[in-house]
């Protein structure tokens, strides 16, 4: 059928050109409230299940999987949706009452934490925990599904990419405003309670008092508290005038707030290593990783002048403003940044006498939305280069933490050589604390024990940041569970969509799918790097990539565009360009040059992408299948993810290129035309 600007969109016969009001108001709440709910669990059971974070895309390719199988079930006479709230609810009172932990199993994992723990099998635990995951986001997901087949498929998409954005943005609102997960459930529960039919909103609203009434013990336990990026837990010890504040984030020990004298005189002798081996000179001075202030107090101590204190969290900054108990940061020669400390360094124009990193990394990690996390652009060369150009001619740099692994401690000293040119001094401990120093002068310096590296020394580049990831081998845990993740799905596409040779018609939405996942992720990877690991560039990303998905399902509604041909040659042409423009290049732009040409080379093949796929998906026979097998295929696109460990960031866009490739060679001959 013919639209008035003459466009095609074809819809189901039978039906009005107006869309019904209520189906699109039920697909609005439904597609809602599933973004909603799908990025509270991932930031809750991150929080919540000790070292799940870890597997940081685990929880979001659980909710793919669920989403697909919704839309998949949503064909079927039977319902998943009356179970999704009590499992819901049962999950978060389990958690609650039985803390689950993932077991830590040394060099079977790519992070280090220093938190011991008796737990599950993680063969146990994670499937437990992405099975529910898969369930719950089936039940939104199949009442979205139920709408499409009422509408024609790219009206029903476009309704579906605005109730997205609106979850999306209702999410990033409540963790601006650092809101607790109780905020979470009461908002959750309104369209829970809009969606379910009246004969059962009583037993709903049951299970939506268990919900509440576990989130309600969590908000209100003491010393609680949400951040942008944590769960925070700050915990008094001794008596309440100490000083001393052990402060948890995700349940893993994160910060232990000390007086200074403390720290320096019977703590850890990492605190006064720096400046025992470098110059003296403190008129201005770069904490990065400053948290609750104590790093801050021990500079001043020291004599320090001006502080610079950056950290990314503006909670765990706010307890050291309140519960220091040196006052810090009501010095006048302080000044506190909430930022991400790679990005400072790229926008500073001040210069200073010592630049020191006090226990910054990705352990506890920012975001577990899409990416791996496992990378830090903190700690590449180009970090330590950017160090390099912030500090006076005789100027000094620092770093010190629990780095645990000796490859890890020659890799961070090596990555200082190579930048500065002189070796460092470096100072380790039995209990796997070490400081690496070095001064722009070596003659400065005054170091112990020469440094003698004990392993082979690996850096780390912008493009593949992957701090903890020694480079030798995959970790066994991580490649068995992609591929439980890849069978599940499997069986999961075939018990709920029959046999697989009936879906052959939608087989290049699949492949479009792992590649737009693919493409998610390099750009998020790149406005990391090129604005800082924050929270809010991260929301923008999400938000933008959504928002360009709209306006290319609005292009393809009103605008009569090229041959699907034409357009995936559009779209190879754009992956090229991002391949050989590197996001390294754009760093020494302003603001807003780099902004402007960041955003072309990266949403650019998101439009023209999603311009193939609503060609496509306009011409579906059964929008359901075709959008649950798209959806499943970003399962696929998300296990492609840790291909970057191998390939850097940047080769990811080959990977992609060669997935819409297959893509396109898969198109139906008749839709190939029609398109």
């Amino acid at each position: 059928m013919s639209t008035v600007d003459g466009t095609l969109d074809s819809k189901p016969s039978g039906y009005e050109e107006r869309d019904d009001p209520a189906v699109v108001t039920r697909l609005l709440l439904a597609s809602g409230l599933m973004l909603f709910v799908e990025l509270a669990l991932i930031r809750w059971l991150g929080s919540s299940v000790v070292h799940l974070s870890y597997f940081s895309n685990f929880v979001l390719l659980g909710s793919f999987l669920g989403i697909g199988a919704g839309f998949l079930i949503s064909r079927k006479e039977w319902s998943i949706w009356p179970i999704s709230l009590p499992l819901l609810a049962i999950l978060v009172i389990g958690v609650i009452q039985f803390p689950v932990s993932i077991e830590r199993q040394g060099s079977d994992l790519i992070y280090f934490t220093a938190l011991e723990i008796e737990g599950p099998p993680a063969w146990l635990a994670l499937p437990v925990v992405f099975g529910l995951v898969a369930v719950i986001l089936a039940g939104p997901a199949e009442l979205v599904g139920r709408c499409f087949p009422k509408m024609r498929p790219l009206s029903a998409y476009r309704y579906d990419l605005i109730g997205s954005l609106a979850g999306i943005l209702g999410f990033t609102a409540l963790s601006f405003l650092h809101a607790p997960s109780l905020v979470w459930g009461v908002v959750a529960m309104v369209p829970i309670m809009l969606l379910t039919a009246p004969n059962r909103r009583i037993i709903s609203a049951g299970w939506g008092v268990v919900l509440l009434a576990g989130l309600a013990m969590e908000t209100f336990t003491p010393g609680v508290s949400w951040s942008p990026y944590y769960k925070i837990n700050a915990e008094q010890m001794e008596e309440a005038d100490s000083g001393f504040v052990l402060i948890r984030a995700n349940g893993v020990p994160h910060q232990l707030m000390a007086p200074a004298e403390w720290k320096l005189e019977q703590g850890e002798r990492i605190y006064e290593t720096p400046y025992l081996r470098l110059p003296g000179k403190l008129d201005d001075v770069l904490i990065v990783g400053a948290g609750s202030g104590s790093d801050v107090a021990i500079a001043l101590r020291e004599g320090a002048k001006h502080v610079d204190a950056v950290d990314i969290d503006p909670r765990i900054m706010q307890i050291g403003v309140e519960m220091n108990i040196d006052r810090p940061y009501a010095n006048p020669g302080v000044q506190r940044h909430v930022n991400d400390g790679r990005a400072f360094l790229e926008n500073t124009e001040r210069k200073y006498d010592l630049i020191l990193f006090a226990l910054p990394d990705s352990l506890t990690l920012v975001s577990g939305a899409s990416q791996i996390r496992l990378e830090s652009f903190l700690f590449t060369e180009e970090a330590i280069q950017s160090v390099r150009r912030a500090l006076k001619p005789d100027g000094a740099f620092a770093m010190y933490n629990y780095y645990r692994e000796p490859w890890l401690i020659d890799r961070l000293a090596g990555t200082t050589q190579a930048v500065f040119g002189h070796e460092p001094c470096v100072d380790t401990w039995a209990d796997a604390q070490a400081v690496v120093s070095i001064a722009v002068q070596a003659e400065s310096q005054t170091c112990g024990e020469p440094w003698v590296p004990t392993t082979e020394i690996t850096t780390v580049k912008d493009d593949a940041p992957f701090l903890y990831f020694r480079g030798n081998s995959f970790p066994p845990l991580y490649a068995f569970t992609i591929g439980a993740i890849l069978l599940a799905s499997l069986v999961t596409v075939r018990l709920l969509g029959g046999p697989l040779g009936t879906m052959r018609p939608y087989a290049d939405l699949f492949f479009m799918g792992a590649a737009f996942l693919l493409l998610e992720t390099k750009n998020i990877a790149t406005f990391a790097l090129l604005f800082g690991t924050t929270w809010f560039v991260n929301a923008l990303v999400f938000a933008g990539v959504l928002v360009i998905v709209l306006a290319a399902v609005e292009t393809e509604r009103r605008v009569k565009t090229p041959p699907l041909k034409v357009v995936f040659i559009a779209l190879a042409a754009s992956l090229a360009a991002a391949w050989v423009i590197k996001p390294e290049w754009l760093l020494p732009l302003a603001f807003w040059p780099r902004l402007v040409v960041a955003t072309v080379l990266a949403f650019l093949p998101i439009y023209l992408a999603n311009i193939a796929f609503a060609k496509r998906f306009r011409e579906s026979s059964d929008s359901q299948s075709a959008f649950a097998i798209n959806l499943l295929g970003t399962i696929v696109g998300g296990c492609l993810e840790y291909a970057a460990l191998f390939t850097g960031y940047n080769n990811l866009l080959i990977v992609t290129g060669l997935l819409y490739l297959v893509a396109f060679l898969l198109v139906p001959r008749v839709a190939g035309r029609a398109a």
